[in-house]
């Protein structure tokens, strides 16, 4: 019974991660980021942020101009570890140190 309930949990925490790299995905893309560069961005913050601060980058709203006015709107959350995350997703996604 207490593997069970351990396999449970851990496929509970699975779908969360996936819940949360979807969503982070789509609101790259719809910022103007390119699917692949968004789906290597999200798979890195997922991981990074916790749900909170995903909830407030989402809440930003989404369709800016430019990468530049995305990292400007995340700036004015004051939350420099999503800032963090970010900047540092896309400067390792976009160089290809990670995928």
């Amino acid at each position: 019974m207490r593997k069970a309930v351990v396999l449970l949990a851990l496929l509970a925490g699975a779908c969360v991660q996936d819940i949360k790299q979807n969503r982070v995905e789509v609101a790259l893309v719809n910022a103007g980021l390119s699917q692949p560069l968004s789906e290597c961005m999200a798979r890195r913050m997922a991981e990074k942020l916790s749900i909170g601060q995903l909830r407030r980058l989402q809440a930003l709203g989404v369709e800016k101009r430019t990468y530049g006015d995305y990292i400007n709107a995340v700036r004015n959350v004051h939350d420099n570890d999503a800032l963090e995350v970010l900047l540092s997703s896309f400067a390792l996604c976009k160089s290809g140190i990670i995928r």
